[in-house]
């Protein structure tokens, strides 16, 4: 015979404690928990009401509102203070309306601890249908709990063991279908419990799968648009509104982030509202707290004349707006609309502030990338060189990021002149085209170090050979703690004497072949190249290589965001690259530029993309 058949109480006991563990409750406040205490105390009018958790040995109190200290701030009760344990065994309701009169409780030191006088608990269960603990109200004084009072706590535990099975199930990952079929248990029997507050079975199947989406989506998006636009579908189902927004805090305004998929969307006409404007999101971000509109009636009675022109554009007559709190500050606003007069009841409203809690968890983690994304792209745009000014030599530049801002990438140019040889001679030109590998912060930070490195290493190294300067480099990488990797193309470019060709001389490390085109419109890839750079790799012997350059030759660095692109052929993109050199080389250099980029690069552009040229009048 298995254990738990054995003795079922301990199996009891080892279920609770994991259910606990899964729905991560402990001695500590969770903000979802102390929401459905303030609940209870609020609809029973009761000075203490706690969400109460039975664990072996005590009983811990996760949601807890009106207790006096020292119990207040411990959030732990011993056993023998928790009237819970009569409703944990029994999976019963308990309602004493005064606990010094009756066989049972008379004795228990909560009278004199807590000043327990009526109790009312009712039992909270996870998935399985195991009691985990009871959701209480408590008054001072004698009390008589009338239908309507224990009604609208039942209905309340039912809200929070729907809460508490969506935890369990979201931590445990199983199988989409199984977490589905489970939420829709847990709902039936929320619903079961609730049926004055939910008019039909699917209303309460929509907010447990709202709540499900809004924990497993919300906790994939990259930036407020992402947020914004998963917002547009998440809340089909709970209650079928018209309109979801989202606004967010800046200083002393609401900043509203449109849909970035509708850009003829009317609420782009208010993107911008001061804290101290007539309108109910202002409201909200004032007072902290949900602000609900139920009809035009009365928000013309309430709001500015511009709320309601806004509204009435928008077409909502009810509107509830939803403060989103962060972990130090209020963040921003959730607004929702509906075209029609909404009744929103109890259940309803629990259930948005719930997944209102999923969302400003969400904003916060947005507004933190898009930091460090803004960031991390002004560092690389301000480490891209500004060209310098050469009489004897044509030179153009063109950077194009990436269309998805979280693809930061390593790619970068660099162009500056070498001490002339002699005074009043004409100074050769280094260029260098890179790509340190990665698409964050640390790829845009280390191609930082590696030019400035490699810009130390020529200028250390005359007569300034690229190839000792790549060798250089590749020697303080294998030295120095910097994770280099990547690839580039380091040239220099020497004047030429009367009657005589520019000189190129270059060293490739593992980079996409520089094209060179001469006047008479030919296309050479010049592929000679070595390893790539990596701070890994043993020493490596770096070569250069030279061509003259006639005049009317064209030169074209780039890395490879201009010919990697899913599906199709490197070596076929460098073939198409060259036709186009071939075709438009003889063009201004902006406009030559421009041209590539628009018929190499996807659109959007799926990576970073630069290009150097130069062009030998």
């Amino acid at each position: 015979m298995a254990l738990q058949d054995r003795d079922p109480e301990a199996a009891a006991v080892t279920g609770r404690r994991e259910a606990l563990r899964l729905a991560g409750l402990s001695a500590a406040s969770d903000p979802g928990m102390d929401r459905f205490a303030r609940l209870v105390a609020r609809l029973l009018r009761v000075p203490v009401a706690f969400v109460s958790m039975v664990e072996e040995d005590r009983q811990v109190l996760p949601g807890m509102i009106g207790l006096s200290e020292p119990w207040a701030g411990r959030r732990v009760l011993p056993l023998s203070h928790a009237l819970c344990r009569y409703v944990v065994p029994s999976g019963e309701p308990l309602i004493v309306s005064d606990v010094r009169a009756d066989d049972r409780l008379r004795i228990s030191p909560a009278i004199a601890d807590l000043g327990v006088v009526a109790y009312a608990g009712v039992p909270l269960t996870d998935v399985d249908g195991v009691v985990l603990g009871s959701l209480c109200a408590i008054d001072h004084e004698p009390r008589t709990w009338d239908g309507d009072e224990l009604t609208d706590l039942e209905d309340l535990a039912a809200a929070c063991s729907a809460e508490l099975c969506l935890r369990i199930l979201s931590v445990q990952r199983r199988s989409a279908q199984k977490v589905l079929e489970t939420a829709r248990s847990a709902a039936e029997r929320a619903r079961s419990e609730a049926v004055r507050l939910e008019r039909e079975a699917q209303t309460g199947l929509d907010h447990a799968e709202l709540l499900l989406r809004a924990s497993e989506e919300l906790a994939q998006t990259s930036g407020l648009e992402d947020v914004r636009r998963r917002l547009r579908d998440l809340f089909a189902g709970v209650g079928k509104p018209a309109y979801v927004g989202l606004l967010v805090a800046y200083k002393d305004e609401l900043r509203r982030i449109p849909d970035p998929d509708d850009p003829r969307s009317l609420e782009r006409e208010v993107l911008t509202l001061a804290a101290d404007a007539a309108f109910p999101s202002a409201q909200a971000m004032r007072d902290g707290r949900t602000v609900f509109v139920p009809d035009r009636e009365a928000l013309v009675a309430g709001y500015g004349p511009e709320a309601v022109r806004f509204f009435d554009r928008m077409g909502f007559t009810t509107v509830m707006c939803l403060p989103l709190w962060g972990s130090r500050s209020l963040l921003g606003v959730l607004a929702i609309g509906w075209a029609k007069r909404h009744e929103v009841t109890i259940t309803e409203r629990a259930t948005l502030t719930a997944a209102s809690g999923y969302i400003a968890q969400a904003v916060e983690r947005a507004q933190y990338l898009d930091e460090r994304i803004s960031v991390a792209r002004q560092l690389q745009e301000a480490m891209l060189t500004d060209l310098p000014l050469a009489n004897s030599i044509e030179i153009s530049a063109l950077y194009q990021p990436a269309a998805d801002d979280h693809m930061i990438g390593g790619d970068w140019y660099d162009a500056y002149h070498l001490p002339p040889a002699s005074p009043g001679a004409d100074s050769a030109l280094m260029i260098t085209v890179g790509d340190i590998t990665g698409h964050d912060m640390h790829a845009a930070t280390v191609m930082g170090q590696i030019r400035s490195m490699l810009r130390q290493a020529t200028l250390d190294h005359p007569p300034y050979s690229p190839a000792s300067a790549l060798a250089a480099l590749d020697a303080a990488c294998a030295v120095l703690p910097i994770e280099a990797g990547g690839t580039l193309v380091h040239a220099r470019l020497d004047p030429a004497a009367p009657g005589t060709p520019w000189s190129l001389t270059w060293s490739n490390a593992g980079h996409p072949p520089p094209l060179l085109r001469t006047p008479d419109g030919r296309v050479t890839p010049l592929d000679e190249h070595d390893i790539l750079l990596h701070q890994g790799l043993q020493t490596v012997h770096r070569t250069e290589h030279q061509r003259e350059l006639p005049p009317g030759a064209t030169l074209l660095i780039y890395t490879d965001g201009l010919i990697e692109r899913r599906g199709r052929d490197i070596d076929a993109a460098i073939t198409q690259l060259a036709g186009l050199l071939a075709r438009h080389g003889s063009r201004p250099m902006p406009e030559l530029l421009r041209r590539i980029s628009t018929r190499m690069t996807e659109t959007p552009p799926g990576d970073d993309v630069v290009l150097l040229a130069l062009r030998i009048p």
